[in-house]
């Protein structure tokens, strides 16, 4: 199964606040730690509400991630399974897609899901399963056969899922660490609607986000850790590079990481910087011709993220789209204020260069249905964010202060592979106390991105919100901001790479 990487949860130093206890919020409405099933309604100017509903509702489906089970892969095979993969994210956007539109039908028959969803679902997974397992014997790698029962997805009720569940999860600031669950004390309150009535899950598209899905920073105890204590043997430089915030608006729904030559393979609009000719069918030559974002032009490294939208009743050019509004991501698409690129070293050890066409993906994109474990999104606000880091729910800033994304990659690498089969087993998190690498594991450059946006605070009022902003995500992922996830490919040229670990290895500030 390939090395451990999932993080290592530590104690907050203090309790934070969750969302379910800012219950007077918004003018004194109760905003519920668990949410249910919500319906949508908007207002004559509209701006957007989400609104508790139906108790008994289903929210999303939930499959088991078959991608981060493939560890061992052979290279051969990899771009027949990444294929494959990609026509289970396919499914399953396909699968929601049908629940979303299908709630009386639900309402009247309460076998529809199983029947005409979930049943389907299954079987076209299972002769996608059995084609990854195709794949990997013919070139004589193993298959584990248990992995056809991941084949089986079931449903989930808005209160299942990550967020809204009274937990603020927090992190080092720019450190790479989530800290450990803080459970809040929960309110409930009685459903809005009957339990029978159809139900849509909030948001412009019905797929949130949710009243329960946001919190007010002011109120939510400092949960920032402190830093590992530098060793002598630390590497105390930083190296920032400077690629803009996508002003050009160079924009799409692939992921070359994930699903190489398939178009739309995350269903959600990236921002990218940086290496300009990145998309589903980018190789390694063609990002090295590429023109590129940043002011060094030695850096051809691709960043890129989801975008963050707005969803205030406005519209963006992917309305009509897939990966847009076709998949739920809906309103107006925010281009961030600032967009700070910093590689900082370890306070363990001098770092090694990295390799040339290294991919680290930090975060999960389904954290919803995956849980928690690789989760490393980072939400505060400007002015908070060395006491405040936020896992699973968006803050709302107070006057003056704007949304702030916080990314901290995987800073050790296992000394060979640029890549893995699930994308996570040739990168790893340093020790959270102590800054050390595990596992023979050397320590890189750690890349760190700190994203500023400028959101008119939503409302909370009476259980509902109002001008909710979400970062793009796979529909069923319901907009969670425990989603939120980046992306890297290092690409660079003229020796940047080793100048990069050097700049770092000495102590230096450079740019």
């Amino acid at each position: 199964m390939g090395r451990n990487t999932r993080k290592r949860r530590t104690p907050l130093a203090t309790k934070a606040i969750a969302a379910s206890a800012a219950l007077v919020l918004g003018g004194g409405g109760l905003l519920w730690a668990q949410m249910n099933a919500s319906a949508h309604e908007s207002n004559n100017s509209a701006q957007n509400y989400t609104k508790a509903a139906a108790a008994s509702s289903v929210a999303t489906i939930s499959c088991p991630d078959v991608g981060q089970k493939l560890t061992n892969v052979p290279w051969k095979a990899r771009q027949g399974v990444a294929m494959e993969l990609a026509k289970l994210d396919k499914q399953i956007t396909e699968a929601y897609a049908r629940l979303a539109s299908t709630r009386q039908a639900q309402a009247n028959d309460a076998n529809f899901v199983q029947n005409a969803i979930v049943g389907p679902l299954k079987e076209k997974r299972a002769a996608t399963i059995d084609r990854i397992r195709i794949d990997i014997t013919r070139v004589g790698g193993r298959f584990d056969s248990s992995l056809a029962q991941l084949a089986a997805c079931t449903t989930q009720a808005a209160n299942q899922t990550t967020a809204g569940g009274g937990n603020n999860n927090g992190g080092q600031n720019n450190g790479g660490q989530n800290g450990g669950q803080n459970n809040g004390d929960q309110a409930t309150a009685a459903p809005s609607a009957s339990a029978s009535a159809p139900a849509n899950i909030g948001g412009q598209a019905g797929n949130g986000p949710v009243a329960a899905d946001f919190v007010d920073i002011t109120r939510v105890a400092p949960n920032v850790l402190a830093k590992p204590q530098k060793q002598r043997t630390a590497s105390t430089g930083t190296f920032t590079t400077r690629c803009g915030v996508n002003a050009n608006k160079n924009h799409n729904t692939d992921n070359v990481i994930v699903a190489p030559g398939v178009a739309n393979g995350a269903h959600h609009l990236h921002d990218y910087v940086g290496n300009q000719k990145v998309n589903a069918f980018a190789t390694n030559d063609s990002m090295l011709a590429a023109p590129s974002s940043c002011q060094n032009q030695s850096d051809l490294s691709s960043y890129y993220w989801p975008v963050v939208r707005v969803q205030d009743g406005s519209q963006d050019f992917d309305q009509n789209s897939d990966g847009g509004g076709k998949e739920g991501n809906v309103g107006k698409i925010l281009t961030p204020q600032s967009a700070e690129i910093k590689y900082v070293g370890s306070p363990a050890a001098k770092v090694v260069a990295m390799p040339q066409f290294l991919r680290i993906i930090t975060g999960d994109a389904k954290t919803t249905t995956n849980g928690l474990a690789n989760a490393n999104a980072h939400w505060s606000c400007t002015g908070f964010e060395n006491k405040v880091q936020l896992t699973e729910q968006y803050p709302i800033c107070p006057r003056g202060s704007n949304v702030v994304r916080t990314f901290a990659f995987q800073s050790c690498w296992d000394g060979t592979n640029i890549d893995s089969a699930n994308h996570r087993t040739h990168v790893a998190f340093a020790d959270p106390a102590s800054g050390v690498c595990g596992n023979g594991f050397k320590a890189i450059p750690q890349l760190t991105m700190r994203l500023v946006y400028k959101i008119t605070p939503p409302t909370l009022q009476n259980g509902q919100v109002k001008n909710a902003y979400a970062v793009d995500g796979f529909p069923e992922q319901l907009h969670k901001a425990a989603t939120d996830h980046d992306d890297f490919i290092s690409v660079t040229k003229n020796n940047l790479a080793a100048k990069i670990a050097n700049c770092i290895n000495s102590g230096r500030r450079c740019q």
